[in-house]
């Protein structure tokens, strides 16, 4: 692994080695959208897909595709584990060129005249060898659109009855990830930094778990997904 250039910084320990691309002058953000939630472990899956399948249209699912941006979608695959509600992640490899090491979903470019969630299931099984046959789409979330690789990312939602045998089927993917969304939610793992400054400030969401970070266009879905659910009319006990 590199060593972090000027504006960089890598998390060690908790965290893991990430390197972040930290501008000069950021300052924190707000705190979890859940905090004042209390924390547990009985998110199951039945409950995640339920909400996201019950949620109602945003402007953001709507949004058109921004002149020079790449439509892309990523599968947001959903099984439970012994916490409840995982998600499937990945690594991507530390020798890419551009988002080396960062955590993210499978997924990619669509290709021309591909739906978001064909785009999705193929990207999957490119990736992780996911079989496609083994995904009950559930839906979308909000499209957001990212500004350094210029792409229209539309998050498809898929369930899976078990935890899935998967490998990396691709160079690009060092490493797959079984993330509880429980985990997700602990004390001290979300935190958000402002980049840039008005009225260009972004806000970037991170989630230090123990050996990794999420962040960027991850993080910012894994928000969505977690606002969707834990706002809605389900219980969420200890």
């Amino acid at each position: 692994m590199s060593s972090p250039s000027h504006g960089e910084s890598s998390r060690v320990g908790r965290g893991g080695g990430q390197i972040v691309p930290r501008p000069d002058g950021w300052r924190s953000g707000s705190p979890a959208p859940w905090g004042s939630r209390p924390y547990g472990s009985s998110l199951d899956v039945v409950t995640v897909v339920g909400a996201v399948a019950a949620r109602p249209s945003t402007p953001e699912d709507d949004l058109p595709v921004p002149p020079g941006a790449r439509p892309s979608a990523v599968l947001v695959a959903l099984h439970d584990g012994p916490q409840g509600a995982e998600v499937v992640l990945t690594r991507r490899s530390w020798a890419l060129t551009n988002h080396r090491g960062e955590v993210s979903f499978p997924g990619g470019r669509l290709e021309p005249g591909e739906t978001p969630e064909a785009g999705a299931l193929r990207e999957a099984h490119e990736e992780v060898a996911l079989d496609p046959g083994a995904v009950a789409l559930v839906g979308r979330l909000p499209a957001l659109s990212t500004v350094v690789s210029m792409s229209h990312i539309v998050p498809v939602v898929g369930r899976l009855d078990h935890r899935p045998a998967l490998r990396p089927a691709t160079d690009e993917v060092d490493r797959i990830l079984h993330v509880p969304l429980v985990a997700l939610t602990a004390p001290e793992v979300f935190r958000e930094e402002r980049w840039g400054e008005p009225p260009l400030e972004r806000a970037i969401s991170f989630f230090d778990l123990e050996d990794e970070t999420i962040w960027g266009a991850t993080a910012h879905i894994l928000v969505d997904l977690l606002t969707i659910v834990l706002d809605s009319s389900t219980r969420w006990a200890g």
